[in-house]
């Protein structure tokens, strides 16, 4: 739940809006964050081992990044790119290879050296740094650290850096396709009568003075926006989760005053997650545990670390998104930002021009949850609700290779894709085994939208290609013109891609095929036409 290229507004109504530049020129420097460039492309990162320690007070972090790394082609004299966003700075970098040089040049540290790599060798880069990061003018749209103070003034600090990158505090390889395989250690490092919660487990907490230590393991992959540290009067309490690989730790970090309210609201995670086991496969990192903390700033959906601030009440913020009232039965957050466990934590977009992969599925996920959570009826309302949210402005998909995210759609405009997509298939039991399939075939790794695509349509035996291409290209909605004369309709597509093959499932049990052409079918009955409101797509009668 997140975008830096648009703002989500939920006021008087939920509605997605999106500021663009359309004529918008990327810079040298947009290539540079976005791309797999020349100073990323021969080594890839094993783990990240670092340290935060952030001071209230002066709006300031300090710490360190050991980025472990392997050489994955060849390279001579090469030139390593380690982003750190201004105004933070590097104050060392030290290497276990000889360092000829290194310079921070605006948002990058440019490393060189007189060595030859060999394709398979293991090195580290150790970057020392410290300075005051981006501030965050309202998290977690616009990327920053928030230094704020909860309820009864006790200082309270986080980081929401998705769109913006993990870049603006942290020095990392900071590009979605290259995930530290073997995870990270966090230490965050605070005053005494404060906590500081990482990702994955606490596995050591050391009081030295007037501070104290707390270290954190991530043992998968992580996406590097997810390595988030929070700072807070935080009290715990743990419960456990019987799921399809044994028992998931569940984990629960959240203000003090917040514990009563959170052992009720935060009963919903079990009946969450196990309709996202049933419909996605087993939740994707067991080995780090199931984690909601308070968070200052909404939601997000930081891996084993999903941040909570809701309000600890069902809808958004008290609202239904889908307007139907179907989404007051339960807390978008949770559901939301948990959803994206499996889909931008499990499996994530190489780019973020593809983020619709993220968000798309996680909106669909609220629909599925729905579905078992309550019933199907239930599940098809709010799926046809959220399509009020759409504004058709520009494609989902963004530009690639820039750091650039397409359309707030990509949220409703691309759940109703899938919803679409889930009835032409027109079983549902494929349908799960599909969205299973992903998780399973696609488990830690990062993707491209074409591998998405291309999966869908060979599980399914269905080519969806000029779907994706209607949905996630292009800003028309089909539309599907039709007249009728007793038993006998006519009908025909308009606003459609070229040869859109979409074919529509009429009066409950008959499939037509539109094209761009006329075309007629005689009906089983003359009783006027029934069609399947789940379609995303608007019917036109021109008799």
């Amino acid at each position: 739940m997140k975008k830096l290229s648009y703002t989500l507004l939920f006021a008087s109504g939920l509605a997605f809006g999106q500021f663009f530049e359309k004529d918008k020129v990327f810079t040298k420097q947009d290539t540079l964050k976005g791309s797999n460039t020349a100073f990323r492309d021969f080594w890839d990162v094993k783990k990240y081992d670092l340290s935060v320690e952030p001071d209230f007070k002066e709006k300031s972090i300090k710490g360190t990044n050991k980025i472990s790394f392997e050489i994955i082609k060849d390279a001579t004299n090469p030139v390593f790119q380690i982003d750190l966003q201004q105004p933070m700075k590097a104050d060392q970098v030290t290497a276990d290879f000889p360092i000829a040089n290194y310079k921070q040049n605006g948002d990058f540290i440019f490393i060189t050296t007189n060595k030859k790599f060999k394709k398979g060798e293991k090195y580290t880069i150790d970057v020392t740094y410290s300075g005051k990061p981006t501030i965050a003018k309202n998290a977690p749209w616009d990327g920053g650290w928030v230094f704020t103070k909860d309820n009864n003034g006790n200082p309270w600090m986080s980081v929401a850096d998705e769109g913006i990158g993990a870049s603006i505090w942290l020095p990392t390889k900071d590009i979605w396709s290259d995930e530290p395989d073997n995870g990270i250690i966090m230490k965050i490092i605070t005053p005494n009568d404060l906590v500081g919660v990482g990702n994955g487990r606490l596995i050591d907490k050391k009081t030295e003075g007037g501070k104290t230590t707390y270290t954190w393991q991530v043992k998968n992959p992580i996406n590097a926006y997810s390595i988030i540290p929070n700072i807070g009067k935080y009290v715990n309490f743990k419960d456990t989760f019987n799921g399809e690989k044994g028992k998931l730790d569940l984990d629960y970090w959240v203000l003090d005053y917040n514990l009563e309210k959170a052992k009720k609201q935060f009963q919903q995670v079990k009946p969450m997650l196990s309709a996202f086991e049933y419909w996605f496969g087993p939740y994707p990192f067991y080995e780090d545990s199931y984690k909601l903390v308070d968070s200052p700033y909404l939601g997000m959906e930081h891996q084993s670390n999903v941040a909570y601030g809701n309000g600890y009440q069902n809808g958004y913020r008290g609202t239904d998104f889908s307007g139907t009232g179907v989404g007051l039965n339960w807390d978008y957050i949770i559901i939301h930002e948990s959803g994206h466990e499996w889909f931008a934590n499990n499996i994530t977009a190489k780019d973020q021009a593809d983020m619709w992969i993220h968000e798309s599925f996680t909106m669909y996920s609220e629909v599925l949850f729905t579905e078992k959570y309550m019933d199907k009826k239930s599940a098809d309302t709010y799926a046809i609700g959220i399509r009020s949210k759409i504004q058709n402005d520009v494609p989902i998909i963004g530009k690639y290779g820039v750091r650039n995210e397409g359309s707030g759609d990509m949220y409703p405009k691309g759940a109703s894709m899938i919803h679409t997509i889930r009835q032409v298939i027109n079983n549902d039991e494929k349908f799960r085994k599909i969205l299973r399939g992903l998780g399973k075939d696609f488990y830690h790794q990062t993707v491209t939208t074409q591998q998405i695509e291309n999966y869908i349509s060979s599980k399914s035996g269905i080519d969806f290609s000029t779907v994706f291409d209607q949905y996630l290209r292009t800003i028309m909605i089909p539309t599907l013109e039709y007249s009728q004369n007793g038993n006998t309709l006519k009908y025909r597509y308009t606003d459609v891609v070229k040869n859109l093959k979409l074919p529509v499932i009429i009066n409950g049990n008959q499939t037509i095929t539109p094209t761009e052409n006329w075309q007629t079918v005689t009906l089983k009955k003359n009783t006027p036409v029934e069609f399947n409101p789940n379609y995303y797509i608007h019917y036109n009668n021109v008799q």
